[in-house]
């Protein structure tokens, strides 16, 4: 069994498109919707929520990219499914533009061939990545909507290593319960409040720095096409110019996509999921 954690702020008709390709009985859902989405958006989504008794909305925050913010919506939308139920194996944290290029039955399968493994990208921050090392080396505040860079530095955790990748992840029961219910997790948490982009970084430094895992693949198992944007990088929002690339991919997830640029590529990705569903060897 398999429980999902989805982030939403945006688009939802598209969010219910991507819900109904991934919802199965048999797995269980946890969704937050961004505060600052309004309450009729909120509605929207848990009036469509409501006959799926293995989903249900948790307690919404604003959630502002860069921030701590994000960090705290996955701890929560995690320990809730823990709650929801005993027995599930695996975690995956998607968003409201992601969409699923494989059949409920088909992951459920790859995750019983990969028992055992945490698929998330884990890098070296100091010598992977060492542009990225600002963002754990300075005090960030995160305050009215805004990320505050304050230039204060600071040392990083004793007796611990910074690591990096990506805010996506399959991740193992095991590693959800220890980082959601270990008194050591905490200064990791004190510490990781006040970085810049810490969903990036904080579940790959904690896994690595003590957290029970299994065999870790250095890969999310997601596409994501990174293109310039004002300084930084962003997700090019994928269409129907892609559909080759993504159908015949062996990643699981592709992000990110808008329906209201293109919904020819949604279509395509339903019709293929429906037609794979069952056939899985």
């Amino acid at each position: 069994m398999i429980a999902y954690f989805i982030l939403v702020h945006r688009y939802p008709e598209q969010f219910k498109r991507m819900f109904r390709a991934i919802h199965d009985p048999s797995n269980f859902y946890a969704v937050h919707v961004d505060r600052n989405s309004g309450p009729e958006f909120t509605k929207d989504i848990r009036e469509f929520l409501r006959p799926y008794r293995n989903a249900e909305i948790i307690r919404a925050q604003g959630a502002l990219w860069g921030g701590y913010s994000l960090v705290e919506a996955q701890l929560r939308g995690m320990k809730r499914l823990l709650e929801m139920d005993a027995n599930w194996t695996h975690f995956i944290n998607l968003s409201g533009q992601d969409f699923p290029l494989k059949s409920q039955a088909f992951i459920a399968n790859f995750l019983k061939q990969n028992a055992g493994k945490e698929f998330i990208s884990v890098l070296d921050q100091a010598v992977v990545r060492p542009e990225t090392m600002d963002r754990i080396e300075y005090i960030y505040i995160e305050l009215f909507g805004r990320i505050f860079e304050t230039r204060i530095p600071r040392k990083f955790l004793k007796n611990a290593k910074p690591y990096v990748g990506t805010q996506w992840m399959i991740a193992g029961r095991e590693f959800c319960e220890f980082v959601c219910n270990t008194q050591e997790v905490n200064r990791f948490k004190r510490y990781y409040r006040y970085t810049y982009i810490p969903d990036e970084s904080f579940f790959q430094t904690v896994m690595m720095n003590g957290a029970p895992h299994g065999t870790i693949v250095s890969d999310d198992l997601r596409i994501v096409e990174w293109v310039p944007h004002n300084y930084m990088l962003r997700p090019r929002t994928l269409g129907i110019n892609d559909a080759v690339y993504l159908t015949s991919s062996d990643k699981l997830f592709a992000r990110k996509f808008d329906m209201t640029h293109d919904s020819e590529i949604i279509d395509l990705l339903e019709r293929q999921i429906q037609m794979s569903t069952g056939s899985v060897k």
